[in-house]
């Protein structure tokens, strides 16, 4: 049986993206078989050295995040640099990039440099705000646009300061959207023979999470608050402490659900309340449902609540370190963990979903050294004589 190709098999990719969301659409495309160039500034992109490092001085993120890519290092702000970019994209299927709007077109690298030389290029541009309106020009990391995209106002407990996950969540999201409108350009392509700009801003990406916010406020003039543990217009859904000081989260919001949970609570004058028998009653008594269950929760420890609740059909859960992540047998069972070598030492990154039954994605090589391609890429895919190659990189168009 002949193995089938992976989905983007044969789709070259520029990506000149930095930091977090454009790499991270990178990172998507090639571990489903897209052959990814990765243009960095001498000196590599700034995330190889940021937090935790290992001991030649590069983030363990970076391994996840540069998998499968070649990295080539240019220096844009030459005319040399620029013109081999230019080269690069010109025989390439898709350009990823996220630098501040205009950036490109004054170096000469916007949507229009390409319209005729690669008509059908998917030119994909992030930034925090698009590319056009009143705050194109604003700089805007994930942290901002969490913000002004409603997402931070929804988060935290109310009258207290809003909060954010521990995790660049805004710069995820974005390259999971251009990651989306990538393949639904390319999609399109097959029909039109033509490629597209695909505007990807930050806070839109956050926007896209809020679900009935917007109308529930135009529609009957509800601003969505911060609820802390729990979410608003259903219930019982929260973290409750239990015994051993650990918290679950129980999730008990469906009708024939709640009822199998306020039995397994040992409240089974609750489960037959008739006030609350539908979400709109249990929402009005939202207290004195979640004080019942915060009761019973402290009386156990929270792996006998989990078991409990498990045996009843109530959805239930802990709360995972990344310690708990790799101890548990369903994460391995799922192949949620790679191995990869870093100058002999294995080291663990996590896969990539979705999990394709036919075509599945995978690590071919972890986040190499910066610029560690850079001659291939140069005497292969663009042309160069050896005495090119070393003629630039003398004049620092490669780096030092």
């Amino acid at each position: 049986m002949n193995q089938r190709a992976l989905p983007l098999a044969g789709v070259k990719v520029v990506e000149l993206g930095q930091l977090l969301a454009g790499p991270f659409a990178g990172t998507l495309l090639a571990y489903f078989g897209a052959e990814v160039i990765k243009v960095e500034p001498p000196g590599g992109d700034p995330i190889r050295g940021w937090r935790t490092l290992d001991d030649t001085g590069t983030s363990f993120w970076w391994r996840s995040l540069g998998r499968n890519k070649r990295s080539v290092t240019l220096d844009l702000k030459s005319d040399a640099g620029r013109e081999l970019a230019a080269r690069l994209i010109d025989d390439s299927d898709v350009l990823i990039e996220n630098f501040r709007p205009g950036t490109l077109e004054k170096w000469g690298l916007g949507p229009e440099r390409f319209k005729d030389s690669n008509p059908g290029l998917i030119y994909t541009r992030i930034s925090g705000y698009g590319q056009d309106g009143p705050y194109a020009d604003k700089p805007g990391y994930a942290s901002v646009c969490e913000g002004i995209g409603g997402l931070r106002y929804v988060n935290g407990f109310p009258g207290e300061r809003p909060v954010r996950p521990n995790l660049s969540l805004g710069d995820t999201v974005a390259g999971l959207h251009a990651a989306l409108g990538i393949a639904m350009a390319l999609l399109e392509r097959h029909n039109s023979h033509q490629g597209q700009v695909v505007d990807v801003a930050l806070f839109e990406s956050v926007f896209n999470l809020l679900e009935a916010v917007i109308p529930e406020f135009d529609g009957a003039g509800e601003i969505r608050q911060p609820a802390g543990s729990t979410v608003t217009g259903i219930v019982p859904t929260n973290t409750y402490r239990c015994a051993d000081g650990k918290y679950v989260i129980i999730g008990g919001n469906g009708d024939s659900i709640f009822k199998r949970l306020m039995v397994t609570a040992e409240r089974a004058d609750l489960a037959e309340d008739p006030r609350l028998a539908k979400n709109p009653g249990r929402v009005g008594n939202e207290a004195e449902i979640d004080g019942a269950i915060e009761a019973w929760c402290a009386t156990l420890p929270s792996a006998e609540v989990l078991e409990k609740l498990e045996a009843n059909r109530v959805p239930c859960g802990p709360i995972y370190s990344a310690a708990d992540m790799m101890a548990d047998p369903h994460f391995q069972a799922r192949g949620l963990f790679q191995q990869v070598e870093i100058n002999g030492a294995p080291l663990k990154i996590p896969a990539i979903m979705p999990r394709l039954g036919g075509t599945p994605g995978g690590t071919r090589w972890p986040g190499g050294d910066a610029g560690g391609d850079t001659e291939s890429v140069a005497r292969g895919e663009l042309g160069l004589s050896e005495e090119e190659f070393q003629r630039l990189k003398a004049q620092g168009v490669f780096g030092a």
